[in-house]
């Protein structure tokens, strides 16, 4: 019989804890001890701490390979070129910083941020040992990395977001500072779906190591911070109950000045002010008028979402969301779409790069359809969807009245060749 849950444990109690924990392990580090963080059976199956890299290591200090304390190689995912900039969260000694450094050469730079203080210490140790500059470790929380918007090319991380109990601000915050088209690709400790609270719990004592997400539920707060293109990976069993995997994402491609991210509650007017040029128009959609605020919200998807933004100005740009086209069960993989571009923002490829990110989206939700209908006097429209995948598959003549003309749709629909 399961036990009652214990109560949750408070944020800050969880950060003390964490400081705490990995403070001691970087003392014992810098003494010259081989540091553990999971249990012995998960480091016999040759995927965590030191073991994960094979011979990448040979050339590093002696105290960074002793301090890894990771689930995996997160370097060889994320892919790193020359001149780009890569951020570690959870950098612990620095282990996958210095391999970043070496990645992205004398150009790039590559930035490590650890919550404990004595971690941060010793991985500049490390670094100075090393020899290696085109490094610079931060000390500060995952939650809230001191950098700014769109800094960065790469976002990775070695068995540490499962440590956080604010996951979707850790997130939130890796989007922010990705660069557009840029990717995060960790390693990290994962739990098998279909556990109980009581056998998930244990199978984190077994490994000393926290996994309170599933496959799912990672991918679920991964698109709902705005990335795209999402990939989870099963790479070796750690206990009974949980894994290790590789998990990788990116950031929406958007034309230069202009960034993507989720749309918000506080784009309300600026969403629906586009709307109703949109309308006004004449050419975009059966509607005579915007719907509000809580009916507009009602009806679209909450992960499938999306605003384009002018970076100099935060203006709003364009939008694009998509809805269910029905409540069967059968149609669950099939949506309807829309996209709306400011009328003095067009031409600058916002319309595509917000259509990409949908449909991006969409696939790394298992959605293999995605259709709308447009006016055949809106060719600009239908020579976008066109350029994207998108087929026409027939024609609805006089469907409908709109401002007492009778008016002919195309249906258009595009199917994904990742969903099955």
């Amino acid at each position: 019989m399961d036990q009652p849950d214990e109560p949750p444990q408070s944020v800050e109690g969880r950060q003390a804890d964490i400081g705490s924990r990995y403070g001691a392990l970087a003392r014992a580090a810098e003494a010259g001890e081989q540091i553990v963080d999971c249990g012995e059976d998960a480091f016999a199956e040759g995927q965590f701490g030191a073991a994960g890299y094979d011979q990448e290591t040979a050339d590093l200090p002696e105290g960074a390979v002793r301090a890894s304390l990771g689930c995996g190689n997160p370097v060889a995912v994320a892919p790193l070129t020359a001149g780009q900039k890569v951020l570690d969260l959870g950098s612990g000694g620095g282990i996958d910083v210095l391999l970043s450094a070496r990645r992205v050469g004398p150009d790039g730079m590559a930035y490590g941020l650890d919550t404990t203080a004595e971690m941060v210490t010793l991985a500049r140790a490390n670094a100075q040992q090393a020899g290696v500059e085109n490094v610079e470790f931060l000390h500060g929380r995952i939650e809230d990395i001191p950098l700014p918007d769109a800094h960065v090319d790469a976002v990775i991380s070695n068995c540490v977001i499962n440590l956080s109990a604010e996951k979707p601000r850790v997130l939130d915050e890796a989007y922010r500072v990705l660069r557009p088209g840029g990717h995060f690709g960790v390693s990290d400790v994962l739990a098998h779906p279909g556990l109980a609270p009581s056998q998930r719990a244990e199978a984190e004592r077994a490994t000393g190591c926290a996994a309170t997400l599933t496959a799912e539920e990672y991918r679920e707060l991964l698109l709902r911070a705005g990335f795209t293109d999402v990939g989870i990976t099963s790479t070796a069993d750690a206990a009974t109950g949980v894994y290790s995997a590789i998990v990788k994402a990116g950031k929406p491609s958007a034309p230069s000045g202009i960034s993507l991210r989720p749309m918000r509650a506080d784009d309300a007017d600026a969403v629906l002010s586009l709307y109703e040029l949109g309308i006004e128009e004449g050419d975009a959609t059966f509607e005579t008028a915007a719907p509000s605020w809580e009916a507009f919200d009602a009806a679209k998807l909450t992960l499938h979402r999306y605003v384009a933004v002018d970076d100099g100005t935060g203006e709003v740009r364009g939008w694009a969301a998509a809805a269910p086209t029905s409540p069967r069960p059968a149609y669950a993989g099939v949506v309807e779409h829309s996209v709306y571009v400011h009328p003095g923002a067009r031409g600058r490829g916002i319309a595509r790069a917000l259509l990409e990110a949908l449909v991006a989206s969409t696939e790394s939700a298992g959605i293999w359809t995605v259709q709308s209908g447009i006016f055949p006097e809106n060719t600009a429209s239908l020579a976008l969807h066109r350029s994207a995948g998108f087929r026409v598959i027939g024609r609805r003549e006089r469907i409908g009245q709109h401002r007492g003309v009778w008016r002919d749709v195309v249906l258009i629909e595009r199917r994904s060749p990742l969903v099955s």
